[in-house]
């Protein structure tokens, strides 16, 4: 009786290395770092001059204390929308705030009628960068009462402030606040009319005097939605311009 032999099976194993198996991640990695490069690189490329130097400026300084960083008055396609960006990085440098608020002072202390409008005038720098504050009395010190149009103080002050910040690239929103005190015109005419078009009238005056055509960005009516005050609602004080 033959006896049967037995089928051996050989099974080949082939085992990957440990850092082998992860090698794959690696590549794709570089590859798609190597890909942001290129999108950033050809973007810079079609870029304005002002975006270039604003992009350069930030990797010369971080930390946002550069002084000048490719905004200009530079015309050509593009040039609008390059604009906020080269303002946008200047205004977070606290440092750069800091030395215009003490500009905008100085020019205060020279006008003739500082010393009847040095305690309604406000400047602090805050999250957003610079805010100016120009509060009313109850006589009305830069609008007449229940007036959109500033009157000679106002206008004093607004063409002095346009002719310090149209040298900046710097935007600016301006805001209308009234306080809680019915408007008492007639029709439908309200408080928050008349805070909108005093922040236009602001405005007006403004670009009439030095202010760039292009550095308003936003106008605001609040009314009294937004008191400086909020204990004495009918304080004059909240009836401002920002």
């Amino acid at each position: 009786m033959d006896a049967k032999r037995p089928h051996i099976v050989v099974k080949k194993v082939i085992a990957h290395g440990g850092s082998h198996g992860g090698a794959w991640k690696v590549a794709y990695a570089d590859f798609i770092t190597a890909m942001m490069a290129l999108f950033i690189v050809l973007w810079l490329m079609n870029s304005t001059k002002q975006v270039k130097e604003a992009v350069s400026g930030y990797f010369k300084d971080p930390a946002g204390t550069t002084k000048a960083l490719g905004a200009g008055n530079e015309k050509g396609p593009g040039a609008a929308t390059a604009a906020p960006v080269a303002a946008a990085t200047v205004s977070v440098s606290k440092a750069n705030m800091d030395k215009l608020k003490e500009e905008l002072q100085a020019a205060i202390h020279k006008m003739p009628s500082f010393e009847k409008l040095k305690n309604q005038i406000e400047i602090t720098v805050t999250a957003e960068g610079l805010r100016v504050e120009l509060m009313e009395t109850e006589k009305g010190t830069f609008f007449p009462t229940g007036v959109s149009q500033p009157n000679p103080d106002g206008k004093e002050i607004l063409t002095m402030l346009a002719k310090e910040l149209g040298q900046l690239p710097n935007k600016l929103s301006i805001e209308g606040h009234t306080d809680a005190r019915p408007y008492s015109g007639a029709g439908v005419y309200s408080n928050w009319e008349l805070s909108a078009d005093r922040a236009n009238a602001t405005r007006r005056v403004m670009q009439e005097n030095g202010l760039g055509s292009t550095q308003v960005t936003q106008i605001r009516g609040y009314a009294d939605q937004r008191l400086r005050t909020p204990g004495a609602p009918q304080d004059p004080s909240n009836r401002r311009i920002s």
